[in-house]
């Protein structure tokens, strides 16, 4: 199956879809701006073949952005864009620059991977971050109910390995779920409603890939 390009995305919340048996079924609802190829990389020429996108209006003048970011939207002739992103792509799905995709670019009934930064939750315990049990409720045990119990050993090894799960920063990381389905695509409004959930928050980053 041959690869093609993803796209950029907002976040626009949850909500129901009715399919036509009258069944309600969880979504979440995705805005697509206007992607545009700003940029080609090649096999013969990087040793690897992709396709760099912008899309979402941005605030800043160009005038102020860094040089090479200057010259993208200078050789496209269009106002700075805030997200740049490179997906890689098949040789045979090169697109054009100034190539410009829509919701159109996904069909209804597709399964796509949906990547986002996840709701940041701060400093969590083991209980909430891990799952964890917890200790006794009594028995000798005091004011550590909630606290994930011994964490390294005797002499040997004498440490405590990475990795290990303890409390810590939960949340904010980039997170991918795979094989969403389209339940349907609104091309007038530009939005795909996707069965399940994406990681983020509202009005957060997503990008949405597809193979084949």
């Amino acid at each position: 199956m041959s690869t093609r390009t993803g796209m950029i995305g907002i976040k626009i919340g949850n909500s129901s879809f009715y399919d036509d048996s009258g069944k309600s079924l969880p979504v979440t609802i995705l805005k697509i701006d206007e992607c545009i190829v700003s940029d080609i990389k090649t096999i013969e020429k990087h040793g690897y073949s992709s396709l760099q996108l912008v899309s979402i209006n941005g605030k800043k003048e160009i005038k102020k952005l860094k040089k090479p970011q200057q010259k993208i939207f200078a050789d496209l002739k269009i106002n700075p864009k805030k997200i740049i992103k490179e997906f890689r792509v098949d040789q045979d799905n090169i697109l054009d620059i100034g190539s410009s995709l829509d919701v159109s670019h996904f069909k209804t009934d597709q399964f796509v991977d949906v990547t986002s930064i996840s709701i940041g939750k701060g400093f969590a315990g083991a209980m909430k971050r891990h799952n964890f049990g917890g200790l006794r409720a009594s028995h000798g045990v005091s004011a550590s109910h909630r606290s994930h119990g011994s964490t390294g050993n005797c002499q040997d090894p004498g440490r405590v390995f990475k990795g290990k799960k303890m409390a810590g920063h939960q949340g904010d990381k980039f997170r991918t779920i795979q094989n969403l389905e389209i339940l349907e695509s609104d091309i007038e409004n530009n939005l795909i409603f996707i069965k399940g959930s994406v990681p983020g928050s509202k009005n957060s980053i997503v990008l949405i890939q597809k193979n084949g």
